[in-house]
């Protein structure tokens, strides 16, 4: 009896997490980019055919991808990183440091304006979302045990990223 009780909040967990996790893809967008606003909008089969199969799980259904995978987790060069999808310049390599997490690691963005904050509250968990603030692209989550002089770790995937060199 205990392994079936067990097994019936297994089941219930599990669909609640498959639930909470459904519920944050965003809508798909229409294919028209408002240009008043200077964002990226693209209908979510344009962003199938420019993105890989796991940069479009990251960056757009919210994905993560396994630590000390990412081609810029432990990238050295000086440049500036830029979102994945759409371009935007996000953080200078100057902001990026080794924090042992196995993601690209960075203590501020480019300006307050290049990445924007929501409140993550899935898998039961309560953390900040750090998005393209160009085209609301996912790129990690913003936590505040980084280094002086902002105290903050812009902890992000790497396949959400891009690079032009210096």
């Amino acid at each position: 009896m205990k392994k079936l009780s067990f097994l019936f909040y297994l089941l219930v967990f599990s669909a609640f997490a498959a639930c909470s996790q459904s519920s944050s893809k965003p809508a798909e967008k229409p294919a028209v980019a408002v240009p008043a606003s200077g964002k990226v909008v693209k209908s979510d089969a344009e962003w199938r055919k420019v993105l890989s199969p796991e940069a479009y799980e990251v960056l757009r259904e919210k994905g993560t991808e396994r630590a000390f995978t990412g081609k810029f987790w432990d990238h050295k060069e000086k440049g500036v990183y830029t979102c994945g999808g759409c371009g935007h310049e996000l953080f200078d390599s100057k902001t990026k440091y080794e924090s042992g997490s196995g993601w690209p690691s960075f203590w501020q963005p480019v300006s307050k304006e290049a990445v924007h904050l929501e409140t993550d509250k899935s898998f039961g968990m309560v953390r900040t979302e750090v998005l393209c603030a160009k085209c609301d692209g996912h790129l990690g989550h913003v936590f505040e045990d980084g280094p002086q002089p902002t105290g903050m770790r812009y902890c992000i995937n790497s396949v959400s990223l891009g690079f032009k060199k210096k």
